[in-house]
């Protein structure tokens, strides 16, 4: 055997961090985000195989660092790998740089606060710096990255097809929105061949980011959710699909827009996704529902030290310490929003879980509502249960400790279980670690009988497959399995709304489901609607919730049950007049509490409109239960609807004669007239017209004209914005091309002089193509100073060979006005511009606009080759207008059967 020579190991392992276009923009945004920038902006150039460019204004390089910025392995993100525990940046590892430079050539220019210019770095193929020169970019890093896999042939091979470019070219832009949509204060911008592909401007939350980036077609359909657990300390924020809504509008056929991030970093996680989509699909009975992914972002926070981030080079998996708590939270936050649907395949590994009946009617709560609720509730003291007495026992109990916006009802049997079975149940439940919330209306001896021996046990056995299919718990009396609700039928005399007022309810207002309208009596639904109330605090829990933060402040790395412990002991060593501290606060929770309780009582039912407005949007009730609540809570049975009235129609007579003599009439009454285009009607895509131009019908897309009046305006009359230089460059006969050249600019229109003598260019064709020049006169003509202090920055490399281009003009073309003195990047640039105006005009255009789209392109564009920028054309023939018997019957032959 023989060792590999240095610089084969290095192109090997390179290759395998560096696999494409996206891995290469992936790992310097990252870097980008990690140095603190709030800009970025990505430009391509051949989809990322010739060039690949990412401007930051982060904090920069400092100059010490920049030795070793592209040497494999040094890093300023971590200094062991104890780190990793308390990792918050993206990158970790020192190998961006240090591969890029392996497959490309890479340029890096940086400037922090303290440095007074920026300076151009060039590194060789192990990331050491080989040249260097300075430069007039501002703060932050620019990294260039050319000819990528330029010593790796084949797999530069693998993106010589069109549709292979174009793919990886989708794949930055849906990785620079993921980074959009978590990152909604960053702005971002991809450019490609000189043209802004898309861009997303600072926003203030991730909602925003979420409408900037998928539009307001899909965020409408998106709902806000909210889950938190604290043992172990999960997070679960982000936006859902709404419960119900049209499928074709909040999902699609490939995962692109399903985010995912784990700690603020985009992921991809199988087992999540699963489940998402099983909870998503299962409230459709359509299909094709099946196959689609949901739009949505869900955002995942545990510790650090619970994820595994260094599984693969991209760092796009990660493994989670605590993945089946972390799958449970979800599918509890995806059961309180989508309902529990029993034909929906759960994951093998979990036959139960935290919460096996959750009620599907139970609605979502808005977040005003919990955090109001969570300022004075704590979920480890049972909600309907007695109060605590001891203080150690509050500390010795290790339940998980939750609170979700999306809540679950807890009383998921009301008055079904027998009492011999009731005890039963709850010792099976307490050996299966779940906590279940028993109603609050229970009798004393009926809490009594729960401390059973385990005897008892034996009595009833349950099995994990009876108690997933819900047949585990059965009613004596009929043999049937007990239901989580059983809505019972009131007699006719319980009836406490007279027959007049429900005649007078009932032809007053419309009737609907009675989940929506109820009268003002109290029914059986309002009690089933109304949400819980919890329980107050117990001083021992406010000190657990105050004691716990410091405990992991000075030992982060403790376990759960080192936690409990130190807070036990600090319980117990408390002082006096600190324990008092507690018990004052919990006093004012009991109050608060109770005001709360009365307050709730003392309101009864509340009124349709104001029920809807605090409750929000509510879900369906099952198809099984709907037919018996119209009839219970409805102001009369609802009538079913009638198939609606055919609408009236009458056949007209068609002539083809008629209409040629029609068509002759109007071509004679227009022979007079200039021959113009005329509309005839609009297509059913909504995009494309029929205009009559002479005896030809043709089709216009107003679009197209649109983009051309747009562009040619763009020419002659877009002025680019200047940003001054912190270092003018100086011209001269060289750098111009020649003493002619610079002739030409000084005979140029200038501004009145300054006290010095120095005067600027007014000329409308320097100014309009965003530069801003600095004559300082002198005696002679080779002491005359001239210098550019301004120059437009929203065209990517404008430079002085564009000055050299419009003098060119000027000279040589006797260009006097500004669209003939336009370079290529300023003209290409405009393009860019003019397609971007043009895609956010309205799809629907009216005859009126079409019409004045149609004059302008007459007026403006005149007897000019009709096209496109893209070089399509405006109209497309369809056919000419008959105007003999022959050419009719010839037309309509074909049509014959």
């Amino acid at each position: 055997m023989k060792q590999l020579p240095p610089d084969t190991v290095r192109l090997l392992s390179s290759s395998q961090v560096i696999t494409s276009v996206v891995n290469v923009v992936k790992e310097l945004i990252e870097n980008s985000l990690d140095a603190g920038a709030s800009s970025i902006d990505v430009k391509l150039e051949n989809f990322g195989l010739d060039r690949v460019e990412v401007r930051d204004n982060g904090q920069g390089i400092k100059t010490v660092d920049t030795p070793v910025m592209a040497v494999r392995h040094f890093t300023s993100k971590i200094c062991r790998h104890e780190d990793l525990e308390h990792l918050e940046t993206y990158g970790f590892r020192g190998e961006a740089l240090g591969s890029i430079c392996a497959v490309a050539e890479v340029a890096v220019t940086t400037k922090t606060e303290e440095d007074e210019i920026s300076t151009q770095y060039t590194m060789d193929l192990t990331g050491k710096i080989v040249s260097q020169k300075p430069s007039h970019l501002g703060q932050g890093t620019t990294v260039s990255v050319m000819k990528l896999f330029k010593n790796l042939p084949v797999r530069r091979q693998c993106f010589s097809s069109t549709k292979k470019c174009k793919e990886e070219l989708k794949k930055v832009q849906d990785l620079l929105m993921a980074y959009a949509i978590i990152k909604p204060e960053l702005r971002l911008m991809l450019v490609h061949n000189k043209v802004v592909l898309w861009q997303k401007a600072k926003v203030a939350d991730n909602r925003s980011a979420l409408l900037a980036t998928l539009g307001p077609g899909a965020i409408a359909n998106l709902i806000p959710c909210h889950h938190h657990q604290e043992q172990p300390e999960i997070l679960l924020e982000g936006f859902f699909p709404k419960p119900g809504a049209d499928y074709s509008s909040t999902s699609t056929s490939n995962p692109d827009k399903t985010f995912i991030f784990v700690n603020n970093r985009p992921v991809q996680h199988k087992e999540i996704m699963k489940l998402l989509r099983q909870h998503y699909t299962a409230q459709y009975a359509d299909d094709q529902a099946r196959n689609r992914y949901p739009t949505l972002m869900l955002k995942i926070s545990v510790p650090p030290s619970s994820v595994d981030v260094n599984l693969t080079p991209d760092k796009t998996q990660v493994l989670l310490h605590n993945k089946e708590t972390v799958l449970t939270a979800i599918e509890a936050l995806l059961v309180s929003l989508y309902g529990f649907r029993p034909n929906a395949d759960l994951p093998a590994d979990k036959h139960l879980s935290s919460e096996p009946f959750p009620s599907p009617s139970s609605p979502l709560q808005a977040d005003s509502e919990r955090n109001a609720e969570n300022s004075h509730s704590n979920d480890s003291v049972p909600r309907d249960g007695p109060k605590q007495s001891s203080a150690d026992t509050s500390l010795d109990r290790q339940a998980s400790n939750c609170s979700s916006s999306s809540s679950i009802a807890d009383d998921w049997i009301v008055n079904q279980i027998p009492a011999d079975l009731e005890s039963n149940f709850s010792l099976y439940d307490d050996e299966m670690s779940q906590t279940v919330t028993k109603p609050a209306s229970k009798s004393p001896e009926r809490l009594v009988d729960n401390k059973m021996t385990a005897a008892t046990i034996s009595k009833v056995q349950i099995s994990a497959e009876d108690w997933s299919r819900g047949t585990a718990l059965t009613d004596p009396v009929s043999g049937e399995p007990l239901q989580p609700v059983i809505i019972h039928r009131p007699t006719k005399q319980n009836h406490s709304v007279p027959d007049e007022a429900m005649s007078e309810s009932s032809s007053s207002k419309k009737t609907l489901n009675a989940i929506t309208e109820k009268r003002a009596a109290l029914t059986a639904y309002d009690m089933i609607s109304n949400r819980t109330m919890r329980a107050p605090l117990s001083p021992v829990t406010i000190f657990e919730k105050e004691a716990r933060a410091e405990v992991l402040r000075e030992k982060p790395t403790a376990s759960l049950q080192d936690i409990s412990v130190a807070i036990h002991e600090r319980w117990k060593n408390l002082r006096e007049e600190d324990r008092k501290k507690y018990e004052e606060k919990a006093k004012k929770h009991l109050e608060h509490h109770e005001q709360r309780t009365k307050l709730a009582s003392a309101e009864g039912p509340r009124e349709p409109g104001v029920r809807s407005h605090m409750q929000g949007q509510k879900r369906k009730a099952p198809l099984s239960n709907q037919q018996l609540l119209d009839e219970l809570f409805a102001a009369q049975p609802q009538k079913k609807m009638k198939n609606p009235a055919p609408k009236p129609s009458q056949p007209l007579p068609c002539s083809v004669a008629a209409l040629r003599l029609q068509l002759q009439r109007l071509s004679s009454q227009s022979s007079a007239a200039p021959q113009g285009l005329r509309l005839v009607n609009r297509l059913a895509s909504q995009s494309a017209w029929v205009i009559l131009c002479g005896q030809r019908l043709m089709l216009l897309n107003p679009f197209r004209v649109e983009e051309a009046l747009l562009f040619k305006r763009l020419l002659e009359n877009n002025i680019l914005p200047a940003a001054s230089l912190q270092n003018p460059i100086q011209l001269t006969d060289g750098s111009l091309g020649g003493a002619e050249y610079t002739e030409a600019l000084c005979s140029m229109e200038k501004q009145s002089p300054e006290l010095n003598g120095a005067a600027f260019f007014s000329d409308p064709r320097l100014v309009a193509n965003g530069f801003k020049v600095k004559l300082t006169p002198g005696v002679t003509s080779a002491e005359r100073h001239l210098e550019v202090t301004a120059m437009a920055d929203c065209v990517p490399f404008l430079g002085v060979e564009d000055l050299r281009e419009i003098l060119t003009a000027v000279l040589h073309k006797k260009a006097r006005t500004v669209r003939e003195c336009r370079p290529l990047k300023v003209t290409n640039y405009l393009q860019g511009e003019a397609v971007r105006l043009t895609r956010q005009l309205p799809t629907n255009l009216s005859r009126e606009d079409v019409k004045e789209t149609l004059l302008q392109m007459e007026q403006q564009l005149g007897g000019a080759n009709h096209t496109c920028i893209h070089g399509r054309p405006f109209l497309q023939h369809l056919t000419d207008v008959p105007t003999t018997e022959q050419e009719v019957k010839a037309l309509l032959r074909p049509l014959e059967l």
